[in-house]
């Protein structure tokens, strides 16, 4: 996570303010040791700074709506809530069954 950090730390301003929130937001949804959110972090940061190095803007990068650009990078990972709607679904089955 510090090379992370310390990569975000040399973008342009909005990109470090745009990195900062999205990377506090998505560690609300990481499971296990969190490796899923690195990657989608370091997916992210590798976008970041192609789109600074062209000069472009973050929100050209991201898009207006930086909120569905942070759950655009969450699809491919597993969430809290996958997990929970395994266990419920696993558990009515179980139930179901007896």
């Amino acid at each position: 996570m510090e090379a992370i950090e310390a990569r975000a730390s040399v973008l342009p301003r909005d990109f470090r303010i745009v990195c900062g929130e999205m990377t506090s937001n998505l560690w609300k949804f990481a499971t296990g040791d969190g490796t899923e959110i690195i990657a989608a972090l370091e997916q992210v940061l590798g976008l970041f700074e192609t789109g600074a190095t062209q000069g472009k803007s973050v929100t050209y990068v991201t898009g207006e709506d930086v909120a569905a650009f942070c759950h655009q990078r969450l699809r491919s990972t597993t969430s809290y809530l996958d997990k929970w709607r395994a266990s419920l679904n696993r558990d009515v089955a179980n139930k179901l069954a007896q």
